[in-house]
């Protein structure tokens, strides 16, 4: 009997075009399973991409991945024109880890997400030819170097689901943190502590996406350094924690 993470990582292999044998030798499982876990897979094909064939997107579910994949998010080409979506999450935040697992079966159920862990941090994989189809953002060099802007049927969803773009950008890039401050009341000095959001990225197409969608739900921001924004106010706060909370 295999455990689940060796199936997992064996089926991802296989849609990245890895050969049955190559698989056998590094994972120590016979080919004979290899072929069961390949054959018992749903078909994939063309139909089952949102953007090429009209098919469903879970756009709640979509607009959070969106968030994580711009904050910590890639794509790389593999074999046979397969991209691998990888986001990595803090290995301190197993709920971010699930959440980024679950958000991708959502999208696209059909084909298996795996782990992929190093130092002090796990990658949610999952492989398939059609991100690039739901990810046009996808480039050569880092974001930061390059345009990054939405297509019309990305800030549709984003106008519906702006909350869900938020928790993505803000579990990925950002944080919920408590602040303190000091005040003289009656000749005493007090400590006052409070939350306070904080989102950090070199991107300046990226940081105008989160102000947009922080305006959505309407909740003032402020810049206090080029690559960082604050959401501080009581109420600002509450209303960024209906929508993200702090990781976990």
């Amino acid at each position: 009997m295999y455990d689940g993470p060796t199936r997992r990582v064996a089926l991802a292999a296989m849609a990245a075009g890895e050969s049955l044998s190559s698989i056998s030798r590094r994972l120590g499982v016979s080919r004979a399973t290899l072929r069961d876990w390949r054959d018992t897979l749903p078909s994939g094909s063309a139909s089952d991409c949102p953007r090429c064939a009209g098919g469903p997107l879970p756009e709640s579910q979509y607009a959070h991945l969106l968030g994580l994949y711009l904050g910590d998010g890639c794509l790389s080409e593999h074999k046979k024109c397969v991209y691998a979506l990888r986001i990595a999450c803090d290995n301190k935040y197993p709920g971010l880890i699930a959440e980024a697992e679950e958000a991708i079966l959502a999208v696209h159920p059909n084909r298996p997400v795996h782990r992929a862990r190093a130092v002090g941090c796990v990658s949610v994989v999952s492989y398939w030819k059609h991100w690039p189809c739901l990810f046009p953002q996808h480039g050569a060099g880092p974001k930061h170097t390059r345009a990054i802007e939405l297509a019309d049927w990305q800030r549709e969803i984003v106008v519906a689901h702006p909350g869900m773009l938020l928790r993505g950008l803000f579990h990925s890039d950002g944080c919920r943190v408590a602040n303190w401050t000091t005040r003289t009341v009656a000749g005493q000095v007090k400590r006052y502590e409070y939350p306070r959001y904080m989102f950090s990225n070199e991107s300046a197409d990226i940081m105008g996406l989160c102000q947009w969608a922080l305006g959505l739900v309407g909740v003032p921001w402020r810049m206090p350094r080029r690559n960082a924004l604050s959401v501080a106010r009581r109420e600002a706060v509450a209303t960024l924690d209906l929508h993200v909370g702090p990781k976990f």
